[in-house]
């Protein structure tokens, strides 16, 4: 019984991710104050059917599919967490435009292709993050640390100028290398990226 106890007749869950599994949605929404530090965005091409507020001027939804139409202006993205989430960041990587809300999943194969080898920024929150549900009210906290990914020079300066709390790493290229520097004012170092 690593993962639960018994009470009585049911097993009440121990861990965090078992609550958010036993949620009858699996829709999490971005909490509205990145929205607002990050400025503007045309598109959220993955949007929640049912939103308290806007993640952009144009929603694509489930019911669309919006992996499939076309992606146009500044995007917003809190994707489908799970196997898709690569298809999506690849999907916004090759559009050149936008932010990805997702886990900080440093030990996945597909982010580190998209942190350290396609985004031009990744941002990680100094702690984890209390989603919304479609309802509008916070949940709990986050089971896993999140990041920003930053596609093209705008939404790098967008969060490189917002309040958010949290390191980012922007990756300049120098000498045919691709190296990696904090903002200014961090106590870290460049450091060079591996291939």
């Amino acid at each position: 019984m690593a993962n639960s106890e018994i009470v009585g007749a049911t097993q009440k869950p121990r861990w965090q991710h078992d609550i958010w599994k036993n949620r009858k949605s699996d829709e999490w929404l971005t909490p509205p104050y990145i929205l607002h530090e990050l400025g503007q965005f045309d598109l959220d091409p993955a949007a929640p059917l049912d939103r308290p507020w806007d993640m952009a001027s144009k929603h694509y939804t489930k019911s669309d599919d919006g992996f499939v139409l076309p992606w146009v202006g500044r995007v917003w993205l809190n994707p489908p967490y799970g196997r898709a989430t690569a298809a999506w960041l690849s999907k916004l990587y090759e559009h050149g435009n936008g932010v990805a809300l997702i886990f900080a999943r440093l030990g996945s194969i597909w982010f580190y292709d998209m942190a350290w080898r396609k985004a031009d920024a990744v941002f990680f929150f100094k702690r984890r993050l209390r989603f919304f549900l479609p309802d509008g009210t916070e949940g709990g906290w986050s089971f896993a640390p999140s990041c920003l990914l930053a596609f093209g020079d705008n939404n790098v300066s967008a969060i490189e100028s917002s309040s958010l709390d949290g390191k980012l790493l922007k990756r300049v290229a120098q000498n045919n290398k691709e190296t990696c520097h904090t903002a200014p004012n961090s106590a870290k170092q460049a450091g060079t990226l591996g291939g």
